[in-house]
């Protein structure tokens, strides 16, 4: 997945000359080939993250539109005034791309862990936040971002990770997915948890249980109509995400949800609001928040019993 999107940042540039790339402090060769084909194009800032995203915002005053390349908590923690006032209050057409969302970075413990970015970003008026599934979906998902009016903020996992979205369903910005119709339950998922949520899905269907997924990949903005369409037909609404449960995902399907008077039985599946303080691959840390298939199959089963 980052391959390919910094990749796409590459082919971006040959088709308009407006595309830069900013690095802050990236991998040795990172986007080399673009390097040597569009020099003045590719800038790399260095270890000063704010100052990155303000360099940004006065590239795309002039005309520019810049993509930003840098580890996730970094670029939202560190850098949140600066997107907040130098971004979005200016409704600028600036590309944040976060490397490392969720538990990616948790060898390197909670300074690295991206639990909390879906939150700060879609809190901010103009940022868009997409969390898409895979690497092939992030190709259909790149060209869209050229003429986005506004900031955007992008969220990248691992790389490597399995592709499981369908170039028959399509892809566009703001529009779910439907990976599964709704049935007894709907799952709303973004980024590797949608792998995670068809694996439920499966599981659930060997006792009978039909489950839906919909791969909700732009948490800001939500198309509203299609999220209370899908919500209606379940009797349990259940958003599953790799970030805090506070303000992410979840936050976002269940506040719409209310706000347009769908009131159902719901399981907001996430991280618990603390910092983790375990070491670990990142597998290993959604295991230890009950965030693999199995735990969740079984969270829904025992939602579904109580109803």
């Amino acid at each position: 997945m980052r391959k390919v999107c910094l990749n796409m940042v590459h082919e971006l540039a040959r088709q308009d000359e407006r595309v830069l790339y900013l690095g802050s402090d990236p991998g040795p060769g990172t986007l080399d080939a673009m390097r040597k084909e569009f020099p003045q194009r590719h800038l790399i800032e260095g270890i000063a993250e704010a100052n990155v995203v303000g360099m940004a915002a006065g590239l795309a005053m002039e005309g520019f539109i810049p993509y930003v390349n840098t580890i996730s908590t970094f670029l939202t923690r560190r850098c949140f005034e600066q997107v907040a006032i130098d971004l979005c209050l200016h409704n600028l057409p600036v590309r944040l791309i976060g490397n490392g969302g969720g538990f990616v970075y948790a060898p390197l413990g909670p300074t690295h862990t991206a639990i909390e970015d879906i939150a700060l970003m879609r809190s901010l008026p103009n940022m868009a936040v997409v969390v898409v599934t895979d690497a092939e979906e992030m190709a259909r998902m790149m060209p869209q971002t050229l003429n986005w009016p506004g900031p955007m903020y992008i969220r990248l996992a691992k790389g490597g990770d399995t592709v499981v979205s369908r170039p028959e369903l399509g892809f566009t910005l703001g529009k779910p997915i439907v990976m599964a119709p709704p049935g007894d339950a709907v799952i709303f998922a973004c980024g590797v948890m949608v792998e995670r949520a068809l694996k439920v899905a499966a599981n659930l269907a060997a006792d009978g249980i039909a489950c839906g997924v919909v791969n909700l990949h732009t948490i800001k903005p939500l198309d509203e109509t299609a999220l209370v369409e899908l919500a209606a037909p379940a009797r349990l609404v259940v958003t599953l995400e790799e970030h805090s449960r506070n303000g992410g995902l979840g936050s976002a399907v269940f506040e719409t949800l209310q706000d347009n008077g769908v009131l159902r039985p719901g399981l907001r599946l996430g991280i618990p609001d603390k910092f983790t303080h375990h070491y670990g691959s990142q597998n290993a840390l959604l295991a230890h928040y009950r965030l693999d298939a199995d735990s969740v199959a079984a969270d829904i089963r025992a939602a579904l019993n109580r109803l």
